[in-house]
């Protein structure tokens, strides 16, 4: 089971951090997804990040302000976001699943999402 949280109103230019608690045991055997969705249009990949975190990997959108990171002790994994733009609000999902992939329907454990919305 994931859970999300983090999310909030924050204005453009500004940060946030994302976090996803995984419950059980075996958070480490899984890469980690975060994916986010807008108001009308479909759910889009951010960021991936292998089990070990030694691989990253962002959409073009978010490169160079977004970064992901996880916690294997604490079954946790990050997304800092800096420098928002209003376009980056969504809600945002974590997700897990066994390969890195930049493809929602390749993670097959989803979190609750947590809002994020960037005021201009």
């Amino acid at each position: 089971q994931l859970q999300a949280s983090g999310g909030g109103l924050v204005q453009a230019g500004g940060s946030l951090r994302l976090s996803c608690a995984a419950s059980g045991r075996t958070f480490s055997r899984y890469v980690m997804g975060w994916f986010r969705q807008a108001p009308g249009k479909e759910r889009e990949f951010v960021a991936a990040i292998s089990r070990t975190g030694g691989s990253r990997y962002y959409d073009d959108s978010v490169k160079g302000r977004f970064t992901i990171s996880r916690d294997n002790a604490k079954n946790t994994v990050y997304l800092q976001m800096n420098s928002l733009k209003p376009e980056d609000t969504a809600v945002y999902y974590c997700a897990a699943g066994f390969t890195i992939t930049t493809m929602s329907d390749d993670f097959g454990d989803w979190g609750q999402g947590t809002l994020v919305t960037v005021s201009s």
